[in-house]
């Protein structure tokens, strides 16, 4: 149970740190679409940047009780909340490789985990 009480917090950063792969893809979108005088641009560009840093704040909180390769390994799961949101809300299809690379982060993570 311990072990749970300080890897949700770490998750959920993890979490929020992928966001700023959406608010990226949201603004490369906005500039494709309307150019750099686009206003949603500017707001994702915004949101991008303020989520990297309430990101590293709450990241560093989060790693002061883990171990550092404990912490880094389960931040590869990062990729698998970007695979996530590609599909639920910028309608991207996952191939085979996707799903295959989703399952070799998982594995790698559960046996950091449990080897801790």
């Amino acid at each position: 149970m311990e072990k749970l009480k300080r890897f949700i917090p770490l998750h959920l950063t993890i979490l929020l740190f992928s966001l700023t792969s959406v608010f990226s893809k949201a603004a490369s979108v906005f500039y494709n679409k309307e150019g750099i005088r686009s206003p949603y641009l500017w707001l994702f560009l915004f949101l991008m940047l303020l989520n990297c840093a309430v990101y590293a704040v709450f990241w560093q909180k989060v790693i002061q009780g883990i171990d550092l390769n404990v912490a880094y390994a389960n931040r590869t799961v990062y990729l698998v909340w970007v695979q996530i949101w590609a599909v639920i809300i910028f309608k991207e299809n996952l191939c085979a490789s996707n799903i295959v690379g989703i399952l070799i982060v998982i594995a790698g993570v559960l046996v950091v985990v449990f080897h801790e």
